[in-house]
């Protein structure tokens, strides 16, 4: 027999109390006088030893009771038969999973609800206990200290579901810190109430639990479920006009076994649906919706795809912003223009375009830095700084056009083109040669899918002649070319899939090289180039980031950008990098109390001032439906004696599990019992005992 509290047996010592009373009779006694004591002696030796006989049943009556009340106080009990079993002497953690997951439902419980009662209970075995730590996905400050089991039940009343899943492992550092702050030594004991979701748990396989420590994984009993969650959004075209028609891309994926049949998906846009589409889904598949619309109105519109799907609801809605009509900013570039002024004109009939014209020579670097193209026209030298910048522009994803002069030099643009990515220049010394026609475009290519008709026309005829002044080595895409087979018009990409295209030109514009220019295929494709050069919209962004990027215009490495949404005000971690705005979400435990990240729209704001509107989602790894099975988890761990496994048990049947496998057999009760029958036993020879 072992006692939980052994501390009490100092109480033991209370026994000498009764003891002492019985010993020391410090009541003075009288004299009676009598004439004849011959029967008084008779009576005097019956009664004397009757009493004896009844003080020695009191005195062990009331001896008994004060031993089985401090007994009962010292919590006796007999050490279970597992060699796991648990320490109430040392701390013990609680986790509890609080999840979005954990919406999920089970015989019309949600799982967070039910591992709340469980936890509720196993709290009773722990009443008297005071070294108890409740842990959440909030990571919050008061999961900091210890308290008593009272004081976790009221916190389990508040729990809430979290925005920010953790991994296992993060859950165990956590607790670890407790430990070594408060019991170091152990033993201690850890219970995770958890779905135990393969896609946010970690790696379990690589986890080692401290030998002195000992963990109870108390998995829910999950269940093959259906549930529809976005997984992308897109727009067909890099960017949108009002009062035209665009089309949004919706991929849903559906992570249960359960097939869902004609879902229906809507849209809206500012509050207002749109347009609606649906979509069946196997189960473990996938499917994308195509949905049409349009706005009436420039600027950052509001989006969002909703459905319905239970019980997990959480993803049931994805935010994302669209700008219309976007500016295009061009920056023209020159030493020697067309007598026509093709690019300026072209670039300066449409309000979605805002050009700027500078002479090669005497430009402004810094102008690149707001660009998203760049043309060069008839610039006879490229080099120094506007050369390093131009490089730097297209690394970054700028486009950049390039019309050659009309003696271009072999020497000064190949270390250029060389730095493009583009070999193998030669000039095209006088005398030129005649004109040639350009062939025919590859109308399937998908740089001119929106500039021809849908017709059945077969060739384009009266097409333009052109007289190369260059030529290059192809390393990317042919667009235009001469019947001769050399290259006209080339697009390339280089320095990886976030540079920016380098668009090359054969000729220059002016009309003794030919009359591409005047041509109607002139006007549609440098259109396109500009379309393309359009950085995608990031349409929205996850919370589960580690680091979202957004572009910028003329940010100083000073600037201090804030993300407001409603009275939520955060400052996150910040630094400006270019034209591009590097920013850290906080986690829940770094935000102040009652603040939370939700689903929704932010205004990225700069001195007070709305810069962008930004969507943010939770991630999707939550809505992965696949859960760690009891035995899998015995798998994972069954080299380590020190971590037991529950089955899943009914709520009414886990703490007398617990207790009968872990704990061991609690005697205080019957003590308590035997002090109350001796208390009684003791009233009884008092009253009852007469002699």
């Amino acid at each position: 027999m072992s006692f939980l509290y052994p501390s009490f047996l100092f109480g033991l010592l209370a026994v000498s109390v009764p003891v002492a009373i019985h010993l020391f009779n410090f009541r003075r006694t009288r004299r009676v006088f009598f004439t004849n004591v011959a029967l008084l002696k008779t009576v005097q030796t019956e009664t004397k030893s009757f009493r004896r006989l009844k003080h020695y049943l009191i005195l062990l009556f009331r001896s008994l009771f004060v031993i089985c009340l401090v007994l009962a106080f010292a919590q006796p009990f007999l050490p279970s038969k597992s060699k796991l079993g648990l320490s109430r002497k040392g701390l013990t953690s609680l986790y509890l999973d609080n999840s979005y997951s954990m919406q999920n439902e089970l015989n019309e419980k949600r799982y967070l609800d039910i591992a709340t009662s469980k936890l509720d209970q196993l709290l009773g075995l722990f009443r008297n206990a005071t070294s108890l730590q409740l842990v959440t996905n909030d990571f919050s400050s008061q999961e900091q200290t210890v308290g008593t089991a009272d004081a976790l039940r009221d916190r389990v009343t508040t729990v809430r579901f979290a925005h920010t899943p953790r991994t296992l492992p993060d859950v165990y550092r956590r607790q670890l810190n407790l430990l070594a702050s408060h019991n170091p030594t152990g033993p201690n004991q850890l219970f995770w109430f958890s779905d135990f979701q393969k896609s946010t748990t970690g790696d379990l396989s690589r986890l080692k639990i401290d030998t002195t420590n000992r963990l109870f994984l108390v998995p829910l009993e999950t269940q093959p479920t259906k549930n529809v969650f976005v997984d992308s959004v897109w727009l067909s075209t890099p960017f949108i006009r009002e009062m035209q028609n665009n089309t949004l891309n919706v991929r849903v994926r559906n992570s249960g076994d359960e097939s869902v049949r004609n879902l229906p998906i809507k849209l809206f846009i500012d509050q207002t649906q749109v347009s609606t589409a649906s979509v069946t889904l196997p189960g473990k598949g996938a499917a994308t919706a195509t949905l049409n619309f349009n706005v009436t109105q420039k600027g950052f519109r509001r989006g969002r795809i909703t459905f319905e799907d239970y019980p997990i609801t959480f993803d049931n809605e994805y935010y994302f912003v669209i700008q219309a009509s976007p500016s295009i900013r061009v920056l023209h570039l020159f030493d020697q223009k067309s007598e026509a002024n093709y690019v300026e004109n072209v670039y300066g009939n449409d309000s979605l375009f805002v050009r700027r014209s500078f002479n090669a020579q005497n430009v402004d670097v810094g102008q690149l830095k707001t660009a998203d193209l760049v043309v060069l026209e008839g610039v006879n030298q490229v080099n120094g700084t506007l050369r390093s910048e131009l490089e730097r522009f297209v690394r970054q994803g700028g486009s950049l056009v390039i019309i050659p002069p009309t003696t271009p030099d072999a020497a000064t643009w190949s270390p250029f083109f060389a730095g493009l990515g583009v070999g193998g220049l030669q000039t095209q010394a006088p005398p030129l040669p005649p004109q040639q026609p350009l062939s025919a475009p590859n109308r399937q290519n998908p740089f001119f899918r929106d500039i021809f008709e849908q017709t059945n026309q077969q060739g384009i005829e009266n097409l333009p002649n052109a007289v190369p002044v260059w030529q290059w080595r192809v390393v990317g895409e042919r667009l235009l070319t001469l019947r001769n087979g050399t290259p006209y018009l080339t697009q390339s990409r280089t320095g990886g899939s976030t540079a920016g295209q380098v668009y090359i030109f054969a000729s220059p514009l002016n009309s003794e090289y030919g009359n591409v220019a005047q041509h109607a295929l002139f006007v549609p494709i440098m259109y396109k180039i500009a379309a393309q050069s359009v950085r995608p919209q990031r349409t929205a962004y996850s919370f589960d980031d580690n680091t979202i990027e957004v572009p910028v215009s003329n940010a100083s490495p000073n600037t201090v950008y804030k993300l407001m949404r409603d009275k939520l005000e955060i400052i996150p971690v910040q630094r400006v990098n270019g034209q591009q705005l590097l920013m850290e979400l906080p986690k829940s435990n770094q935000l102040n109390d009652g603040q939370q990240l939700a689903s929704g729209y932010y205004e990225l704001q700069l001195n007070g001032k709305t810069e962008k509107l930004l969507a943010f989602n939770h991630g999707n790894r939550e809505s992965q439906m696949e859960f760690y099975k009891p035995d899998e988890l015995r798998r994972i761990f069954a080299n380590q004696p020190n971590v037991a496994v529950f089955d899943s048990i009914e709520d009414d049947d886990f703490v007398e599990e617990l207790r009968q496998q872990n704990l061991g057999t609690n005697l205080w009760k019957y003590f308590v019992i035997a002090a109350l029958v001796f208390l009684l036993a003791e009233v009884a020879v008092i009253r009852f005992m007469k002699g």
